[in-house]
């Protein structure tokens, strides 16, 4: 047991073996302790590795039961190393919530660097916008799915979710209703053996990707879901559908007896547009009255 104790985040392969750094290698062989989201998983990582330690079930049910035992053991001096199935611990999955123990406990804590599929996939993609969000796993429920696009809409980043093969086609779905002039990028088995970037736009997407459902075999593997930031094309086209909407509106305010310059005044706070073009479409309205 070291005399300075401390929680070591220990990053693993998304599906490369080879990607295994040697940083996490020496945590995992120093530490006293492993704890892993899955045992089972891990085992098999130190079993390739040849690296013989005490392991423990660390899953997201699990810590908050556990997270205070581990954080005492780490304050007397354990070094405990953690792992998830695969990746960055801590990016959608529990490794952030004990994470969050440890540093409430005031134990040190030792964040090593290494593979995401996040970071990964958005590189894959072929977006050029130099921002990126990340979602964590797509809503699985179509009211959710929804808001969760329409809120994100306007952000000027790349949109980067987890997605699960058996709803693929229907996340696809509701990205083409909620941004259909958006390219999507399909990440699948990144770093593996059958690696697939699939880039189009979402309506496409999810033709082939239901084509290929249908077949023996389906859509299989993990995936991510990359959605390109805001281009010209919708900015326009949502600038068209506010215009036009605030044509109609214009019309209604119109005959309830306002004048010019407060039909301006509401078209622009409403429908966010310019003053200008909201006093331009007054001024017809009140023109073809």
């Amino acid at each position: 047991m070291s005399e300075n104790g401390k929680l070591v985040i220990v990053p693993t392969p998304i599906g490369n073996l080879g990607d295994m750094t040697l940083r996490s290698l020496e945590a995992l062989r120093a530490a006293d302790a492993v704890c892993a989201e899955d045992t089972r998983v891990t085992g098999k990582l130190l079993a390739h590795f040849e690296i013989r330690k005490p392991l423990e079930r660390l899953d997201e049910a699990m810590i908050s039961a556990k997270a205070a035992a581990v954080m005492e053991r780490v304050a007397a001096g354990e070094v405990v190393a953690y792992c998830s199935d695969a990746g960055m611990p801590g990016v959608s999955d529990p490794g952030l919530r004990l994470v969050a123990a440890a540093r409430e406990a005031g134990v040190a804590v030792e964040v090593l660097p290494g593979a995401s599929a996040a970071s990964c996939a958005y590189v894959a993609s072929g977006t050029v916008c130099p921002r990126f969000y990340f979602g964590g796993f797509f809503p699985r429920k179509g009211v959710e799915q929804r808001a969760v696009l329409e809120q994100l809409r306007g952000l000027d980043a790349a949109l980067v979710f987890y997605e699960s093969p058996n709803r693929l086609v229907t996340a696809l779905e509701a990205v083409a209703e909620a941004l259909p002039l958006r390219q999507v990028a399909v990440c699948r088995e990144l770093t593996k053996l059958h690696e697939e970037v699939a880039r189009g736009a979402a309506a496409e997407l999810a033709e082939r990707f239901a084509a290929r459902a249908a077949q023996p075999g389906g859509i299989r593997g993990e995936i991510a879901l990359v959605i390109d930031a805001p281009n010209a094309a919708e900015g326009e086209a949502a600038a068209e559908s506010a215009a036009a909407s605030a044509q109609v509106r214009a019309a209604d305010l119109a005959t309830e007896g306002l004048r010019t310059k407060e039909i301006a005044r509401r078209l622009a706070a409403e429908f966010g547009i310019p003053r200008n073009d909201a006093y331009e479409i007054a001024m017809r309205v009140q023109g073809e009255k």
